[in-house]
């Protein structure tokens, strides 16, 4: 199990209780740059083909070399491609809030500067180094929680994506709510905000910035489709189904996959899936994890 920023191994906090309950060994990493991980200076530790090694050495040490891999936003890529690259690791995968594209010619930054090249995206900010870490780390407690409500199916929709100018700060317009929704609690957070105080953002940053590495370090991937048994589930709400204007990129989250067990969407969710609706999710991981 692996996450996205800004997140920890703690976001999978509801799911270990389940499903080791249930008789599963499960393990959830810190990504490198986030928590207790390492977190190297230079961008090119943050290839997708260094995240996807993690990984495969993380099932080498901790599942005999065999594994069935979820991953959230950031985590869904990593999980999706691990399960491309390490074919005879990787059991069966599924994918949370981003579906599968499988590697091609161009990053999704080259895209993003077409479709927002007139307004302000939060990776395209996040491109110039410094910059972002400043504003995140000048206030770690508020950042966390606007960025935890922003994307969540408590606040307005796709309040992530509010227009705003090209040259506007993330946090800009941003909502801190108080009181907090009840899905995070504040000894949660605390949890989240300790380990952002002591290992910064500028690791979980870098992994933005190293998508335009990928393109060539997974050239010998291009096209290649998920092959294992495969799973989606998103809340219906998340900021991501509209990255891209006019198309819903929840409505075939398995044309890439050759073995696509289907999907679920859950109704009023925002992005924090497993965090937002544990109950709802964990139902529908061990549904599919009883059809393998």
């Amino acid at each position: 199990m692996r996450a996205r920023v800004p997140e920890l191994w703690y976001s999978w906090r509801h799911q270990i209780e389940h499903f080791s309950k249930r008789g599963y060994k499960v393990a959830a990493i810190d990504v490198r740059g986030y928590g207790g991980s390492s977190k190297p200076h230079p961008i090119a530790d943050y290839t997708m083909r260094n995240l996807t090694s993690d990984v495969g050495a993380a099932v080498d040490a901790l599942g005999g070399g065999k594994a069935i891999l979820f991953g959230h936003d950031w985590g869904a890529p990593i999980v999706w491609n691990t399960s491309v690259i390490y074919p005879e690791k990787i059991t069966a995968v599924a994918g949370l809030s981003v579906p599968y594209f499988p590697p091609s010619e161009t990053s999704f930054l080259d895209a993003a500067r077409a479709i927002y090249k007139d307004r302000f995206f939060y990776q395209l900010y996040f491109q110039k180094e410094g910059e972002a870490e400043a504003e995140l780390e000048a206030d770690v407690p508020a950042t966390l929680r606007k960025t935890y409500y922003g994307i969540s199916g408590d606040a307005p929709p796709n309040a992530w994506l509010a227009r705003k100018g090209p040259d506007a700060k993330l946090l800009e317009g941003m909502v801190d709510p108080n009181p907090f929704p009840a899905w995070l609690s504040p000894a949660d957070l605390q949890v989240f905000v300790d380990a952002f105080e002591k290992g910064g953002f500028r690791g979980p940053l870098n992994r933005y910035r190293a998508q335009s590495l990928d393109v060539a370090e997974l050239a010998d991937w291009r096209g290649k489709l998920v092959t294992q048994p495969s799973f989606f589930v998103a809340g219906e709400r998340d900021a991501v189904r509209a990255f891209i204007p006019g198309m819903d990129m929840y409505e075939n989250p398995g044309v890439a996959c050759a073995d696509f067990r289907g999907k679920m969407i859950l109704p009023g969710v925002g992005h924090w899936v497993q965090q937002e609706a544990p109950e709802a999710t964990n139902a529908a991981l061990e549904g599919f994890l009883k059809g393998l």
